[in-house]
């Protein structure tokens, strides 16, 4: 797949925030595009799709239900955001996102991101389709 070329990996770039995203999910390859080309001040952030056998084997607490429901990123440090608090992370990683920091991180509102996000996640093959290797999708997705 030429997307996996584009992308930033993570083993080439071990110093970097790691982007776990569903990368049979036409939506997502879409908004991860857009966030690699907000990574524009050097290589902050790396991509990974969940289906990816690596990460099972790096990030074992994290499971697959768990990720099918959301993004996650890993810091450097290595902490877990996941869905909109991820995003909300970005914002305060990506100099390309701190205009959006303010409205997302306003008092009292974390719920309401979390609510939106879970929305469109749920969402998300019927918003965009999927793509799958041969019968891939039908593994986990049937």
């Amino acid at each position: 797949m030429s997307q996996r070329n584009e992308l930033p990996d993570p083993d080439k770039f071990p110093d970097a925030d790691v982007v776990i995203f569903d990368g049979q999910c036409n939506f997502c390859k879409s908004q991860i595009r857009t966030l690699q080309r907000l990574n524009c001040c050097g290589n902050r952030l790396t991509f990974i799709s969940l289906h990816d056998p690596r990460v099972a084997e790096k990030y074992p607490d994290l499971t697959h239900e768990m990720m099918m429901a959301q993004m996650y990123v890993v810091s450097q440090a290595g902490s877990r955001h996941g869905g909109s608090d991820a995003v909300r992370y970005l914002t305060r990683r990506l100099p390309t996102l701190w205009l959006a920091a303010p409205l997302l991180h306003l008092p009292g509102t974390a719920r309401l991101w979390r609510w939106l996000y879970q929305q469109v996640a749920k969402r998300r093959y019927k918003i965009a389709g999927k793509s799958c290797d041969g019968d891939a999708c039908s593994v986990h997705f049937d």
